[in-house]
């Protein structure tokens, strides 16, 4: 599994379009193979991280060039984002835990 982190500060006043790019590229995102699931979250100064998961690098790989997807990150540089950052990562170990009731 493969897991993209990515932690963004979003620029004042974008919240409109970026909300409905962002929705397109959640749609898109879950149509594509070899997609596990992603969630994004804020924090209380401001900074929202998204997680990402891919079954494998292939599968990354080809979100990550897909034509639609290429439009919104460019897009969002130009527009949405005043910084972001990017870790790409290899799943080593992985334990779940879920409490009986």
């Amino acid at each position: 599994m493969i897991i993209t982190v990515f932690r963004s500060r979003m620029k004042d006043g974008v919240q409109d379009e970026y909300g409905a790019t962002a929705q397109r590229m959640s749609e898109l995102a879950r149509s594509m193979p070899g997609y596990i699931s992603h969630k994004t979250f804020t924090a209380a100064d401001g900074e929202r991280v998204t997680i990402a998961e891919f079954e494998d690098e292939a599968s990354l790989r080809a979100w990550s060039v897909h034509t639609e997807h290429i439009g919104a990150k460019r897009r969002g540089r130009e527009a949405f984002y005043a910084e972001y950052d990017i870790k790409v990562c290899s799943v080593i170990r992985t334990n779940t835990f879920t409490a009986s009731e």
